[in-house]
């Protein structure tokens, strides 16, 4: 496996995200939590090196 290019651009909260094909995908980052567009998920930084992350897998009733 070859060096992968990634970068990101901070508008705000607003994160967008590109490799070497161009734009791959945007975030939304306020405090502690986060929304990924490309995973669909939510995710919450918590104390030290610790996150936690949504199961998308599970469905809702």
């Amino acid at each position: 496996m070859g060096l992968m290019f990634r970068k990101r651009k901070k508008i705000g909260p607003l994160i967008l995200n590109f490799t070497e094909n161009g734009f791959s995908s945007w975030s939304f980052k306020v405090g502690p939590w986060s929304w990924n567009s490309r995973a669909k998920a939510h995710r919450v930084d918590l104390p030290g090196p610790l996150s936690w992350k949504q199961d998308k897998n599970k469905s809702r009733a």
